[in-house]
């Protein structure tokens, strides 16, 4: 049974995205996208490590397998949305060239979680800034994943679970059983650099690029697949800020 759609229009569907230091302006891109293509409310917070420090709701130390600042505090999610309704999480290098509505219409709530069930395999040892790539189960599938944070099994994911448990533990979703996963449509977590698009065939199209090794945002990545729409849709928020910078002034 799929989540109502009324319920979208009373209440803003919240989006958590992963945030980095490194990456704001992928970030913003990010968020940008989602807000031009959406039909629905959305509200959108960014999940900043150093914000959650200082509310002591986040604790561990980082290791150096750790290429992100949201690696482990993407898992707060359900916590941070008061585990209530749906929520979405998302990694700051996605584009969404699709409407999210599409997405939040695939909900089914039968399910405790909700992703691209991805069999990835990278074949480069690094990712962005030089950062270790590692290979391990259900990989990717946790960096986009609707979370039904009412969930009795999400009740797990407290602060004190994510600042203690394994990696392992979290990025493959042990607290939950197999049939408590769900997965959506492939193209909202199209792999940059390891996804084809195959001529004709519509499921291949992606509704949201995930540059998963490396954004055109990094110089290294500057020539990446698909780059040139990720920098198409940087120059439109770009003068989208500063028509709000000119009519703030």
């Amino acid at each position: 049974m799929s989540i109502q759609s009324t319920t979208t229009k009373t209440k803003p569907f919240k989006i958590f995205i992963g945030y980095d230091t490194r990456e704001d302006l992928a970030y913003e891109v990010c968020r940008f996208s989602l807000l031009k293509r959406a039909s629905i409310p959305l509200e959108i917070i960014p999940i900043k490590q150093t914000e959650l420090r200082a509310k002591n709701l986040f604790w561990r130390e980082r290791n150096k397998l750790e290429s992100t600042e949201f690696s482990f505090t993407r898992f707060l999610t359900p916590y941070l949305a008061n585990y209530e309704w749906w929520a979405l999480f998302v990694d700051c290098d996605f584009l969404y060239l699709a409407d999210i509505k599409e997405l939040v219409d695939e909900i089914d709530e039968k399910y405790a979680i909700m992703c691209v069930k991805h069999d990835y395999k990278p074949s480069e040892s690094t990712k962005m800034d030089g950062a270790v790539q590692t290979v391990y189960p259900r990989k990717n599938w946790s960096s986009m994943v609707l979370y039904n944070c009412g969930h009795a099994k999400n009740q797990v994911l407290s602060p004190e679970v994510v600042n203690s448990e394994s990696g392992a533990y979290l990025h493959r979703f042990m607290w939950l059983d197999d049939e408590e996963i769900g997965e959506v449509e492939f193209g909202w977590n199209f792999l940059v650099g390891h996804n084809r698009v195959v001529e004709g065939d519509g499921g291949s199209y992606p509704k949201a690029l995930h540059y998963t090794s490396g954004g055109p945002w990094f110089e290294e990545w500057k020539d990446c697949e698909f780059a040139d729409l990720w920098v198409k849709e940087c120059e439109e928020y770009m003068k989208f800020k500063e028509k709000e910078r000119v009519l703030i002034e």
